[in-house]
């Protein structure tokens, strides 16, 4: 992948945009590479150059890309006030439940249908799929989808306003640890230790509720890159983004071996 400035607006140029219609609603598809899908869900407060960077990391290991425009501009540098509006427009949509635990978001039902959409473009044994921060639980709801394979939560961060809460009903949850166990699949999360909107509390009952086919990652404080985009330096006063934002792009950093699990755990599971 050639080198590509993080702090100025990514214009996806190396991307198809795809208006893709399932279950009647019609949402923009950033999509590149070949061979099995892997959805890359957005961040807070959208697609920006850091979530693109790690898409096309997906893309080069041998895959092909499925990005959703959730929220937010596709490709750019948010501004603080910029961010913080698109967050609060979030926590109020329909579409998702920042504030609710224990219920999945209705976005997911959609995201779940893209999952089925990208296996039958793309083939292979199955789609992966990584959710980050906002969006992080939701890959754990699209396990209820037969062509989900391999699930990445990147600092799982709704609930909003419980720490121990899970955002998918009780009922999903144990029909996803069944799955897990019946095809001997696992769930694959990250997250700083210091993190405040992923707290310890949330892994341990994702461990609770899901056993040893939970596979948590903390990463230490002291991993974390300080030089971070105007959005997160504002809001995120702690280490928070591990694959994105606080990603620090050189070999031996914690951070890149998270991504390089994240890369083989895609390719364990869905090469052919």
């Amino acid at each position: 992948m050639a080198d590509r400035r993080v702090t100025i607006t990514d214009q996806l140029e190396d991307f198809a945009h795809s208006d893709i219609t399932l279950d009647g609603i019609e949402k923009r598809v950033h999509v590149a590479g070949s061979g099995p899908a892997v959805i890359v869900m957005t961040e807070m407060p959208g697609i920006s150059p850091q979530v693109a960077r790690f898409a096309r990391w997906v893309r080069d290991t041998g895959f092909t890309v499925y990005m959703p425009s959730l929220f937010g501009r596709d490709g750019a540098v948010a501004t603080p006030k910029e961010g913080a509006a698109i967050f609060q427009h979030a926590c109020v949509s329909a579409k998702f439940r920042a504030f609710a635990a224990a219920r999945s978001s209705p976005v997911t039902q959609w995201l779940r249908a893209l999952a089925r959409h990208a296996h039958e473009a793309c083939g292979g044994p199955g789609v992966g799929t990584i959710g980050m921060c906002f969006t992080g639980n939701f890959a754990l709801t699209m396990m209820l989808e037969p062509a989900m394979q391999a699930p990445v939560l990147s600092q799982p961060s709704l609930p909003l306003d419980d720490p121990a809460g899970i955002e998918i009903s009780p009922e999903e949850i144990e029909a996803v640890r069944q799955r897990l166990e019946r095809e001997d699949l696992t769930v694959l999360a990250y997250r700083f230790d210091g993190d405040r909107f992923c707290m310890a509390e949330r892994f341990a009952a994702y461990r609770e509720a899901l056993g040893k086919r939970f596979v948590g990652r903390v990463l230490p404080d002291s991993a974390a890159n300080k030089d971070v985009p105007p959005f997160v330096s504002a809001y995120v006063d702690c280490p928070h983004n591990v694959v994105t934002a606080h990603l620090i792009d050189e070999a031996g950093q914690p951070t890149i071996a998270a991504r390089d699990e994240i890369l083989s755990f895609f390719k364990h599971r869905l090469a052919p």
